[in-house]
């Protein structure tokens, strides 16, 4: 299944963020040379940015595997450019069941130097636009609660603390951690991005 074209029509886009620097969101592709630019890009994050994520960018196979998600249009993902370099992405990721398909996961990240720009407010305003555009009913994103940063900027975009899971995941060092799950409704959202 592709893309549908009120999705695809949207990009690229040019933006600027606060400090002025230009960037470009665009769709990612699935083919080869965006899952090298992903390696890269994850290659540069630090320990404790890679603790956070919900799958390990830095390994070729879990790359791989997003972009077979992207073919069966169980993921869609958009990257942020800068000078062609990838600084951060937005995806929204669906469980192909029927009782939760349309309910998509938030995941967003941005590389350390290009934080607190706008960079990341706009990937996810991407991913509101697309969660729309996908006929999605709501949106979670799972956060760790010393990700005070993330969890105020979600706040501020509209998501609610919806659950506390006790001990649910495990860091490098062995250490578990409580994750917040966090919520936005799209039903009478209006696509303004």
């Amino acid at each position: 299944m592709a893309i549908p074209s009120n999705i695809r029509d949207r990009y690229p886009k040019e933006m600027h963020s606060t400090d002025g620097r230009a960037f470009t969101i665009r769709l990612m592709d699935p083919g080869k040379a965006d899952q090298s630019a992903v390696l890269k890009f994850a290659k540069k994050l630090s320990e404790d940015d890679l603790l956070y994520l919900r799958t390990d960018i830095t390994d070729p196979a879990v790359v791989a595997q997003w972009a077979e998600n992207l073919k069966s249009d169980h993921t869609t993902s958009v990257l942020a450019e800068v000078e062609g370099q990838i600084v951060g992405y937005a995806s929204v990721h669906r469980e192909p069941v029927r009782w939760t398909r349309d309910v998509g996961e938030l995941r967003v990240n941005a590389s350390s130097g290009f934080r607190g720009i706008g960079i990341g407010r706009a990937l996810v305003a991407e991913a509101y636009s697309l969660g729309h555009a996908l006929g999605l009913r709501k949106l979670y994103a799972m956060l760790t609660l010393d990700q005070t940063g993330a969890r105020n900027a979600f706040e501020r975009l509209g998501f609610r603390a919806e659950a506390l899971l006790q001990s649910w995941v495990r860091d490098r060092a062995g250490t578990t951690r409580d994750i917040l799950l966090m919520t936005h409704d799209l039903e009478g959202f209006t696509d303004q991005v």
